[in-house]
C-alpha cells in the first residue's frame, strides 16, 4: 500500500512538473513576437569620409539624435573611413539595393547615375554661402522624388565649404587670371580655369604641395578645410573665396528598410533629419569662417570678390552651365530657373 501511493505521488509530481513546463513553453510563445517588436532596428551607416571630417561627425551626432528621437527603437551604427569598401560613386546603387541600409554619399559624386544631382555643383551658379543654401531648399523636393526612385529617401542634405581660388598673386578681375596654371579636382573646375584663360591641371592632392613649392602650378581651387590641412600659406598668399562651387553630400535610407517602420517612428526619424540638416548648414558655414581665420593666422590674405568680378566669372562660365542643362533632365532645369528668380539673376 505504501509503495503505491509513492507512486501515485511521484507520477502527480512529474504530471505537475511537465504541466508547468507547458504552461512557460507556451508562454513563451504568446511573448515571443512581442519581445521581437521592441528590439531595436539596428541599422549600419556607410560614411567613405574620415573620422575627422565634418560629415562623419555629423553623421554621429545624427545616429544619437535618432536614438534619442525614437525613442531607442531606431540606432544607427556608423561605419566611417570607407570601412565597408566603397568608393562613392556607386552608393545610390548599393541603398537602393539594401546592401547598406544608410549611407553618406556626395551628391554629384552619384550623379553619374542620377544626372539631377549634378545641378548643385554648376560652376558660379551661387554666389555665396547663403546662396548655395537657397539652392539647397529650391532644389530638396525634386530630389526627394529622385531619391524615391533609386527606392530611398533623403533624411537629411549637408554642405561643404565653397571653393575659391588659392594664388600666388594677387587677383581681383577675371583679366588677373588669364595664364595661371591652376590645380583642380573636376572636369568643371577644368572648364572654368579654361574659360578664364589659364591652364588647368589635374594634380593628385599628394602632389599639389610639392608643385606650388616648385612652380609647376601658381594657384589651386579648393575649400578652407583642404588649405588648412595641406598648409597653404607656405607656398601660397592670396585666398579669393568665389563661391566656384559648393557641393553638398545626402544621407539617404533603403525605401524598404524605412517602410517597416511604424508611423510614429518614422515622422520621428523625418524630424530628426531636418534638424540636423540646419545644424549642418550652420555648423559648416562657422567651420569655413574658422579655417579661414587659421590660414589668415598663418599669413594668407584674403581678398573678397567684388560683385563685378562674381559676375563677370558667372559670364565667361555661362557657356559650362548651358552646355550641361542642355542634356540635363527637365527638372534640373526648373531648378535653375527657380533659383535665378529667387536670387535676381534670371
Amino acid at each position: 500500500m505504501v509503495r503505491k501511493l509513492a507512486l501515485r505521488w511521484i507520477a502527480l509530481c512529474l504530471a505537475l512538473v511537465l504541466a508547468t513546463s507547458l504552461l512557460y513553453a507556451g508562454g513563451g510563445k504568446e511573448k515571443g513576437p512581442e519581445a521581437k517588436a521592441t528590439q531595436p532596428v539596428k541599422w549600419t551607416a556607410n560614411s567613405v569620409w574620415p573620422p575627422a571630417n565634418h560629415h562623419t561627425v555629423g553623421l554621429e551626432e545624427f545616429a544619437k539624435k535618432v536614438k534619442d528621437a525614437t525613442q531607442g527603437k531606431v540606432e544607427l551604427l556608423v561605419q566611417s573611413g570607407g570601412a565597408l569598401g566603397y568608393k562613392g560613386p556607386e552608393l545610390l546603387k548599393v541603398v537602393r539595393d539594401g546592401l547598406v541600409p544608410v549611407s553618406d554619399m556626395l551628391t554629384s559624386g552619384v550623379a553619374g547615375d542620377e544626372p539631377l544631382f549634378g545641378v548643385v555643383t554648376l560652376p558660379f551658379l551661387i554666389q555665396s554661402f547663403q546662396e548655395g543654401k537657397v539652392l539647397n531648399d529650391i532644389a530638396r523636393p525634386y530630389f526627394d522624388k529622385a531619391a524615391e526612385k533609386w527606392n530611398q529617401k533623403i533624411l537629411y542634405i549637408a554642405p561643404w565649404p565653397a571653393a575659391g581660388f588659392w594664388t600666388k598673386k594677387e587677383i581681383k578681375s577675371v583679366a588677373d587670371m588669364k595664364g595661371i596654371k591652376m590645380r583642380t579636382y573636376d572636369k568643371n573646375g577644368a572648364l572654368v580655369v579654361q574659360a578664364v584663360g589659364g591652364t588647368p591641371y589635374p594634380l593628385p592632392f599628394s602632389e599639389v604641395y610639392s608643385a606650388l613649392a616648385t612652380g609647376v602650378i601658381d594657384s589651386v581651387l579648393t575649400s578652407t578645410p583642404t588649405a588648412v590641412d595641406a598648409k597653404f600659406w607656405e607656398v601660397l598668399k592670396f585666398y579669393v573665396p568665389a563661391n566656384v562651387t559648393m557641393a553638398t553630400n545626402l544621407v539617404t535610407v533603403n525605401l524598404k528598410e524605412f517602410a517597416k517602420l511604424d508611423k510614429a517612428t518614422q515622422d520621428a526619424l523625418l524630424k530628426a533629419g531636418k534638424e540636423m540638416e540646419e545644424a549642418m548648414w550652420a555648423k559648416v558655414a562657422q567651420l569655413d569662417k574658422e579655417m579661414e581665420a587659421t590660414c589668415n593666422k598663418n599669413g594668407i590674405v584674403t581678398i573678397p570678390p567684388s560683385k563685378e568680378f562674381l559676375n563677370d566669372l558667372s559670364k565667361v562660365t555661362k557657356q559650362i552651365r548651358e552646355d550641361w542643362l542642355k542634356t540635363a533632365p527637365e527638372d534640373a532645369r526648373k531648378i535653375v530657373q527657380e533659383f535665378g528668380k529667387k536670387v535676381g539673376r534670371e
